[in-house]
């Protein structure tokens, strides 16, 4: 990183004041002298809480501190509740750049010499702008005649030097921080930040972006459920991307949804519904699902469907992490609070020699008083704090991969409670989640294991006579090496043990010509010594 950049952001850093936010136990003795040394740098926002200091130096750091700012708010483990409130207000909406200079990457992208060889009714004023990218609309000239209305997405230029600089201070200060922190091991920053820079550097190729919605696509293709617009791949590259352009009300807007009579009540139910099929079912989810990304058709007001737009970030889980989580759930909404403590030993989220008893006894503190109450009644960030106040008594390490899931699942309790409050979240994903446990295990789960290992057991079955005539072969030729090399080994043991015997006795021979030597016997020391020797001379040669 240049020297510049990090002057820049030490400025912006102290003209904010955040050297007030380590704690006074964290802080190095020449840290006091040497903020009166930078007196040109002093605090130009006192009067603000320290919350909003934060906010408003991520935010004139640019989109990469931004973007870091939205995910450690839902890291509600790192900060106390006041300073992740205000991390929760960064928003998307960034200065648009140039749109015609947007108009001549799109058509270096493409290898067009003019945008309306490709695209008519190009919009050179943005519709959205965001950290990363914004997007134009237009229609696409199809070679069939048809021009479908699109949106096209650009990533900003110049962008990935400022990224990959500024990851580049984030890792220096994880490290730092992993080491002087007293937490520092537990919550495994340097993971956290690499899991960030994998996020936020994939949301760079919008070819991945383009890969990600088809698969969301097809996995929901015949959805009432969600919606996924479709992606002109032939006409998108890794700085440009071209899709179906949507019609929606924004899923924020509910007094705009309300006076399209949705039925709010299946709306809130369908994106719970939706999460867990997409966590469970497919191991494969949308994991930026924010207000400003999700949609609900208008025309559908009476069985609501959502869109999804904006695949840049979607999360993967391992069989055993997705397993261990369904177990979890399920434990925690029979409210079988040692099934989900003997869980976390089992998965290894927790140390071994964790007591059972008291960590089923802190998890039940945690979550009984919120059963059997709507959301409207229930503080979520509350309830994680005390989860993370438990985690970090028990030493709970962080873990790296269900950082995104857990942001996503903030976001659809945050959208369920603004949808419908009344929502109960257990009644609702209780059921799918019970269903999809029972899939995975028992008989039919393994016949359906048999069933996809068949085409691998069919390649391999008629190799297996040949395979087993060459073992049955080998084996006696194997067990005959085998017996060599252990009768050698034995052989080299007893030899060891003879000249180890040897020069015991040699050693001895001459510690006793010593002893003669000094009573006076020099005859006997001489013929002591000489055995002595010969025998030491033996045992080395031997």
């Amino acid at each position: 990183m240049s020297i510049s950049r990090f002057y820049q952001i030490i400025k912006t850093l102290l003209q904010h004041g955040l050297d007030e936010l380590i704690p006074a136990q964290w802080r190095p003795w020449w840290l006091k002298p040497l903020r009166v040394v930078l007196f040109w740098l002093r605090n130009r926002h006192p009067q603000q809480s320290p919350g909003v200091r934060l906010r408003l130096a991520l935010q004139s750091l640019g989109p990469v501190w931004v973007k870091f700012g939205q995910m450690l708010s839902t890291r509600r483990d790192l900060f106390p509740p006041e300073l992740a409130d205000e991390l929760a207000k960064l928003q998307d909406k960034v200065a648009p750049f140039d749109g015609n200079q947007a108009q001549r990457l799109i058509e270096q992208a493409l290898g067009l010499n003019d945008i309306n060889e490709l695209f008519s009714d190009f919009a050179v004023t943005p519709l959205a702008s965001a950290s990363i990218a914004q997007v134009h609309t237009a229609r696409l000239r199809l070679a069939d005649g048809s021009a479908p209305e699109v949106v096209i997405k650009v990533i900003r230029p110049d962008i990935e030097q400022q990224i990959q600089a500024d990851l580049e201070l984030m890792a220096d200060l994880a490290i730092a921080a992993a080491r002087f922190l007293p937490d520092g091991k537990r919550l495994r920053p340097r993971e956290v930040v690499a899991e960030y820079r994998k996020t936020i550097l994939d949301e760079l190729d919008l070819q991945r972006e383009a890969a990600n919605a088809i698969q969301l696509r097809r996995n929901f293709e015949g959805s009432e459920s969600l919606y996924i617009p479709f992606v002109y791949s032939d006409h998108s590259r890794k700085n440009v991307m071209v899709m179906e352009r949507i019609y929606g009300i924004p899923v924020s807007d509910t007094e705009r949804l309300i006076a399209n009579g949705t039925d709010m009540e299946l709306l809130a139910k369908r994106g719970v519904e939706v999460f867990f099929t997409q966590v469970f079912r497919d191991s494969f989810f949308h994991a930026d699902m924010h207000p400003g990304n999700i949609f609900v058709a208008p025309d559908k007001p009476h069985n609501p469907q959502y869109i999804g737009i904006d695949c840049g970030i979607v999360g993967t889980l391992n069989r055993e992490d997705k397993r261990y989580l369904a177990e979890n759930f399920v434990a925690f909404f029979n409210r079988d609070y040692r099934k989900v403590a003997e869980l976390h030993v089992d998965s290894g989220w927790v140390p071994a020699d964790t007591s059972i008893e008291e960590f089923e006894s802190a998890i039940r503190t945690v979550c009984e008083p919120i059963f059997q109450k709507p959301l409207a009644e229930i503080s979520f960030g509350q309830v994680l704090m005390n989860l993370f106040n438990t985690a970090r008594r028990f030493n709970m390490q962080v873990q790296p991969q269900l950082v995104l899931l857990q942001k996503t699942l903030l976001y659809i309790e945050g959208l369920g409670r603004q949808l419908y409050p009344q929502l109960d979240l257990w009644k609702t994903a209780k059921p799918f989640l019970e269903n999809w446990v029972k899939q995975q295990m028992g008989p039919w789960a393994m016949l359906r294991q048999i069933k996809e290992n068949l085409p691998f057991w069919a390649e391999k079955l008629p190799e297996m006579p040949t395979l087993l005539h060459s073992y049955l072969q080998q084996q006696p030729r194997s067990q005959q090496m085998l017996l060599a090399q252990l009768q050698l080994l034995q052989q080299t043991q007893q030899q060891q043990g003879r000249s180890l015997k040897l020069m015991i006795a040699a050693a001895a021979l001459i510690i006793s010509a010593t002893v003669l030597l000094a009573l006076g016997q020099q005859t006997l020391a001489l013929g002591a010594f000489m055995l002595g020797a010969a025998g030491a001379v033996k045992a080395i040669l031997s």
